[in-house]
């Protein structure tokens, strides 16, 4: 990502859009303001930030994710629909212009140097198995063959960053305050309880299906 840790980058806000890193994002460019944004990015090293719009405060987040165009393909009409793959996280030190789109110079921003590294691993391991419940149950409750993903990152925190793009439901706010977090353990932790919990109430109705197999399931 270059030596520099402090740079200008332009910032894609988007409403309870999350982007983590090794993460794909499927664009669709309309807007005159991105286009231009677009045709500057691609001039320069195909890079830019996504960052979470809050549409009722109608302000951005202060933490990111750098996304990196892999490909893109721009129609007649001049909308252009891309691929991007999330890179660094980056933090937002100050808004340098708003028009005709905004940027910002910012910070890259990392994890925490782990000093136990059983301790992460063994949190790492909790996890996954909480994960690999939640899939067995789900695939249970709904008759349907679900598996975990052949290629489920091994890294720690490549694996956190995994799960918290995979959060199902309307979890914008958890997924900010899972990028936002720079301490692999703690993420992993807040992970496990949230699919602890997942696992615990998707094995109270798979007992009761089992009990009660003429109930339907919402």
């Amino acid at each position: 990502m270059g030596e520099l840790s402090v740079r200008e980058l332009p910032l894609f806000p988007l409403p309870d859009v999350v982007l983590f890193p090794q993460e794909i994002l499927p664009l669709h460019i309309f807007e005159s303001r991105y286009r231009i944004m677009l045709q500057s990015v691609l001039e320069t090293d195909s890079m830019f930030g996504v960052i979470k719009w809050d549409t009722t405060s109608k302000t951005m987040a202060k933490v990111g994710c750098c996304a990196q165009i892999i490909k893109h393909q721009t129609s007649e009409d001049g909308r252009s629909n891309l691929i991007t793959m999330g890179q660094q996280r980056f933090q937002i030190l100050e808004i340098i212009r708003s028009t005709p789109f905004y940027s910002a110079m910012v910070t890259w921003i990392s994890d925490d140097h782990v000093e136990n590294l059983q301790k992460l691993d063994s949190q790492k391991d909790l996890v996954k198995e909480a994960l690999s419940d939640v899939i067995n149950l789900t695939s249970k409750l709904t008759n349907t063959k679900k598996n975990l993903p052949d290629k489920l990152p091994n890294n720690p925190m490549e694996l956190s960053f995994w799960i918290g793009a995979h959060l199902g439901g309307p979890v914008a706010e958890e997924q900010q305050r899972l990028l936002e977090e720079r301490d692999t353990y703690t993420r992993l932790q807040r992970e496990y309880e949230m699919l602890d919990h997942t696992r615990k109430q998707l094995a109270a109705r798979t007992a009761l299906k089992e009990s009660f197999p003429d109930i339907k399931e919402n």
